[in-house]
């Protein structure tokens, strides 16, 4: 292994054991944001060689039922994935990985790129759930990581205006430098609709056609809802607390169809691809950088919300990106 970034779920499980009804009963290895070099190949793997730089699709399906048969993999009930309990994530030197989910990576895309693949494909399926294309408007609650991506993707598949909303300043700031077209620092007093007329004022008056929720809190989904124009989509891609309020009623007259991402499938051949064609450039995500043997200290400063993206580096002789 060489580079695993920490995610937002990886902290959770280390800080309360569990996510919804992903409930750790014994010790588990963190982390599924992964790149490194191919050590051994199994016998029957043609496609890979030791040596070769890979990037690690974290979900792979245990059997071919109705959901892999459909090319919905993802959705498998029984779909093996990394640091999610009871299965072994790849923070650590060495890790065993289904040689079909570890993609080989270009010369001109680095591990860390290859690490950053697996937030890149949750964004990726989430504009494909979303409907993104040529000209949309996108309304993208969340400047995080996932936030940040969606807003990369959204540019690349061609939303001609996107607008971003956060608490932070820092973040919306990258995010603008990232190519946001307009941002809206979020007061933590701010109603939702008072949110969603924010929205409607920088567009001049218009309304997103798509709303993507990178947050999981209540109060963005009652704001996504709010500010997307009727007929348009608001997708989920926020983890947040098992129920809701939300305005059921503005949802049926308006006819705003509300969809759930989970994970992803189907698209790390195409966030690579995206990373190679420099389409898309992930590289300023990163903001810290830990060895392997500092990784309380990496998962701390994670839980303190400091910088964006923070990358372990789990091989000792190479500390490069």
């Amino acid at each position: 292994m060489h580079s695993v970034g920490i995610c937002g779920s990886d902290v959770h499980f280390w800080q309360n054991g569990g996510i919804g009804d992903f409930i750790l009963r014994k010790p588990m290895v963190l982390g599924h944001e992964a790149s490194g070099t191919v050590f051994k190949v199994g016998s029957g793997v043609q496609h890979l060689k030791p040596g070769d730089r890979v990037a690690i699709e974290p979900g792979v399906p245990r059997e071919n039922d109705e959901y892999c048969r459909i090319g919905r993999y993802n959705l498998s009930p029984s779909v093996f994935f990394s640091a999610t309990p009871p299965d072994d994530g790849q923070l650590c030197r060495y890790n065993l990985h289904n040689a079909n989910y570890c993609y080989k990576l270009p010369e001109s895309v680095s591990f860390e790129e290859g690490a950053l693949v697996e937030p890149l494909s949750v964004a990726i399926h989430t504009c494909r759930r979303g409907g993104v294309t040529i000209g949309s408007k996108v309304f993208i609650l969340g400047a995080g990581t996932i936030g940040l991506v969606n807003l990369l993707v959204c540019k690349a598949m061609g939303a001609s205006q996107i607008l971003i909303c956060d608490l932070s300043p820092n973040r919306l700031k990258k995010a603008k430098q990232m190519g946001a077209n307009f941002t809206i620092a979020v007061e933590k007093n701010t109603s939702a609709k008072d949110l969603s007329q924010k929205v409607k004022e920088a567009l001049g008056g218009a309304m997103p056609d798509i709303s993507i929720e990178c947050t999981g809190a209540e109060i963005c989904i009652q704001a996504g809802i709010h500010a997307t124009k009727s007929g348009g989509v608001l997708v989920l891609v926020g983890l947040g607390k098992p129920f809701a309020n939300i305005p059921i009623l503005e949802v049926g007259i308006r006819e705003i169809d509300i969809r759930g991402v989970f994970r992803y499938c189907n698209t790390w051949p195409v966030a690579i691809d995206m990373l190679a064609s420099k389409k898309i450039d992930v590289k300023s995500l990163v903001t810290h950088r830990f060895p392997l043997e500092e990784a309380i200290k990496a998962f701390e400063t994670t839980k303190e919300g400091v910088g964006i993206k923070i990358m372990l580096k789990c091989d000792s002789s190479d500390q490069n990106p």
